[in-house]
């Protein structure tokens, strides 16, 4: 049976040629956007501090523990936690209120500080009492209480996430349909903080059968549900395995309602939505052909012209990045040159590298390599659009991340397509256009940079230039860039591939007889 992981189709980068680098290398880090949600957006866990019910408690109050020092609210958090134990063991009447009370004061106390005292909760001993509260035929409330310190506990630490494991049972059974929305949506939000945390976690929640009715709550247009199982969603496909990727796409329902609330949703919603899609092409290439089948592309593209959130572009230009990084096949099922949908997918890319959002030119850039590590349609397609002079400019003037996704997708549009090992064809054309606009500075400073990742795609794009310019030029031009100079730092440099690669270029077009037919 052929895997269905994108890593089937995918070449090692170090040793990989420009024009086959781009898309393969970009499909790889997306299976590490989990990081960079949780330094830059805060996405993988959150603390819950208003509560998902409807039911007109004033869930959190203004005069809690917010100005309180951390001693005095650990010592108060001992104290609720031995309140909880004697309501739960309490039989005699008002039994149920005991224990929602203490339940509520609790959770007050983990969602009001900055630090909330977790750790003082767990050495009193919370977990287990709040996994008694999760007993099913208890009442609503109690159980949402219970649930909501569970959510606020599981987002903590790393070792504070996995004091969790002896609660994720009931909270996995009480997303089911004899659950209320509340109650589930909290539960929820619980465990997609505990699959935020590891792949090991991960790898506890989805046998414990997590996947299937999280995938359900995405089917109802209630909003707030709906945004919280995707949440949950993202965190718990997010891999590296592609096989919970798989196995949610090909759930009943789930394509429809991606499609659903991609296409209706307000922003807030679309953003979580995106972010299931952002994993699902990043890890399943089955999933990347039943999306791309969906016209999923078009309201990507609606999306992305429509909408000024940072939040949303995001997800929305990294599920449009992984689409177009499949097989060639793949890619001409989305961006067919001369369609209508092809053109407003490229438009919407320059809109994107025109923002002041340092991270939309980056990501733009990003999906434009993609689309040009393809057919030779697809480099011509990105070469005669307006895309170019921008991509130009930001390689001379833009910060360092920005210019090595640009060059990636410069380098790219002066490649055909790799058939084989060895060096790749150049698009002649392309690439003295590119070079006469004055590109080849920018891949200098690129081979001059510390970066080992930049330093090589430099030195490939070098080597097109010594090769492939007309007439001798490129080792001329290479020479009043001062190239010679920037690949002589890696004579003894300690990554060997590189030592390699740049001696080689210098023995090659600049040794003993450089220079004697002038």
């Amino acid at each position: 049976m052929a895997d269905d992981s994108s890593s089937s189709h995918r070449r090692d980068p170090i040793k990989s040629p420009v024009g086959n680098v781009a898309a393969q290398r970009r499909r790889q880090q997306a299976v590490m956007v989990g990081k960079e949600r949780r330094e830059s957006l805060v996405r993988a866990k959150r603390l819950c501090r208003v509560g998902v019910s409807d039911d007109g408690d004033d869930l959190v109050e203004n005069d809690m523990m917010i100005d309180e020092e951390q001693a005095v609210l650990e010592a108060q958090t001992s104290s609720v936690v031995e309140e909880l134990k004697s309501a739960v063991a309490y039989q005699g009447k008002g039994a149920m209120q005991k224990r929602v009370n203490a339940l509520r004061d609790l959770r007050r106390l983990l969602s009001r500080s900055e630090l909330p005292p977790v750790e003082a909760a767990l050495k009193a001993g919370a977990i287990s009492v709040l996994v008694q509260c999760l007993s099913f035929g208890s009442p609503d409330e109690q159980l949402l209480e219970a649930a909501w310190c569970l959510t606020n506990i599981a987002a903590g630490k790393p070792e504070e996430t996995l004091a969790l494991l002896p609660a994720i049972p009931l909270l996995v059974a009480h997303l089911g349909e004899k659950s209320s929305l509340p109650v589930a949506e909290q539960c929820a939000w619980a465990l997609g903080n505990v699959a935020g945390e590891s792949e090991d976690l991960r790898n506890i929640l989805l046998p414990q059968g997590a996947l299937l009715p999280l995938a359900r709550m995405m089917f109802p247009n209630k909003g707030s549900t709906v945004r919280t199982a995707a949440w949950a969603l993202s965190n718990l496909i997010k891999g590296p395995d592609s096989k919970a990727a798989t196995e949610l796409i090909k759930i009943d329902g789930v394509l429809d309602a991606i499609v659903r609330h991609l296409r209706k949703a307000d922003e807030e919603l679309a953003t979580e939505v995106a972010w299931v899609v952002v994993y699902m092409s990043a890890l399943s290439n089955i999933a990347i052909s039943i999306l791309v089948k969906s016209g999923l592309v078009q309201l990507l593209v609606e999306r992305l012209t429509a909408s000024s959130s940072l939040q949303l572009l995001i997800p929305v230009l990294r599920s449009l990045g992984n689409l177009v990084a499949g097989d060639v096949q793949t890619t001409y099922a989305v961006l067919v040159p001369g369609n209508e949908v092809t053109d407003n997918v490229i438009a919407a890319l320059i809109k994107c590298l025109k923002s002041e959002h340092r991270v939309l030119k980056k990501e733009a850039a990003w999906v434009l390599s993609n689309i040009a590590a393809n057919s030779i349609e697809h480099k011509k397609l990105i070469y005669s659009s307006d895309a170019v002079p921008l991509l130009l400019r930001l390689l001379s003037s833009a910060p360092f991340d920005i210019r090595k996704e640009v060059a990636y997708a410069i380098g790219n549009i002066c490649v055909a397509p790799m058939e084989g090992p060895g060096k790749p064809k150049l698009i002649l054309e392309h690439l003295v256009s590119l070079v006469d606009r004055g590109c080849l500075t920018g891949f200098i400073d690129l081979v001059r940079s510390a970066d080992i990742e930049a330093a090589r795609l430099g030195l490939q794009f070098l080597e097109l230039v010594l090769r492939g310019m007309p007439n001798g030029q490129g080792p001329k031009l290479v020479e009043r860039e001062d190239g010679i100079e920037a690949m002589e730092k890696f004579q003894f440099h300690e990554n060997e591939d590189l030592r390699n690669m740049a001696n080689g270029l210098v023995d090659m077009y600049f040794g003993e007889d450089y220079g004697l037919d002038e």
